[in-house]
């Protein structure tokens, strides 16, 4: 009788698996199958999680990281830990529907090990405004919250298009922007940083770099003279990085103005809803005479 038992559990096992009713493309061009809609979300990218309360699907938010920490709410949600090595044991225990991942932030071996665990993982990736925008769609659909999405899109791009308009004929300051300072790491071409800076009515004195976040010597950043110096702060209750390197070279135009400034990196990092209040704080650094 045993051996039967274990011979039928294989054969189940082996079995195909019923047709799925619902394939989607995710933000990587991959095919995520479902059986339906999912109930059961866990987000590892903070950005959506953000999205997801802006939209009010948050009931379908079971697990998200420790760096899920906005809005408020969002911590009574089961953690599953960092970005970069998240607990499979208790995603596993949350009985997922689908997991939404990054591939800027979450590692290759999270993809992979979710893929043998057979957890259906859809994959973001956001460099853009436009991408932003599409990633807020996306997000309504996977959290039957399709009628929340648009209105918020239509109000965050009045919001960066008022914001153009505003610093628009004010001369466009050379801007070096510190996402870390050891090793130095900036924003490149490929960064929605560089597009806010951008938008803010600032020129990037690193847009021309290919990479997304390279790493960039001291020199060369001295070499271009930014007339603004904005210094990215990491999470809540951390400290903004420190501007005493940067005092002591007295010969940039952005010291010689005391145009050095310390920033809260959530609202310029995390591609949701907030981006936009973090567009707004550039533009005033950048042109102050704007909004007056």
């Amino acid at each position: 009788m045993r051996r039967l038992t274990v011979a039928a559990l294989i054969l189940g096992l082996l079995a195909p698996a019923p047709a799925l009713g619902l394939a989607l493309r995710d933000m990587a061009g991959r095919e995520v199958k479902l059986s339906s809609p999912p109930r059961r979300i866990v987000s590892l990218v903070p950005s959506v999680t953000e999205i997801v309360y802006a939209l009010g699907g948050e009931d379908r938010l079971v697990g998200v990281t420790d760096f899920c920490d906005y809005p408020a709410a969002a911590r009574q949600k089961r953690s599953v830990g960092g970005m970069v090595a998240p607990s499979l044991e208790v995603m596993v225990a949350l009985r997922p529907d689908l997991v939404v991942a990054t591939t800027g932030g979450n590692s290759d071996e999270t993809f992979r090990h979710l893929a043998r665990l057979g957890i259906p993982t859809y994959a973001i990736a956001v460099n853009h405004f436009t991408e932003m925008m599409d990633l807020i769609g996306r997000v309504g659909d996977l959290t039957g919250r399709q009628q929340a999405a648009g209105p918020l899109v239509a109000t965050l791009e009045a919001r960066i298009a008022f914001i153009r308009r505003a610093v628009a004929p004010f001369a466009a300051p050379r801007v070096l922007y510190v996402l870390w300072p050891e090793p130095l790491i900036v924003p490149g071409r490929e960064s929605l940083i560089t597009e806010l800076i951008d938008a803010a009515g600032g020129r990037s004195v690193t847009a021309d770099e290919p990479q997304g976040y390279p790493r960039f010597s001291l020199e060369a950043a001295v070499a271009r003279a930014p007339e603004v110096i904005v210094l990215a702060q990491h999470g809540p209750g951390t400290k903004a990085l420190p501007m005493d390197p940067w005092q002591r070279l007295a010969s940039l135009p952005a010291i010689k103005s005391g145009r050095v400034h310390a920033v809260d990196g959530a609202l310029m990092h995390r591609y949701g809803p907030r981006v936009v209040e973090g567009l707004e704080v550039l533009a005033r650094l950048f042109h102050p005479e704007a909004f007056r």
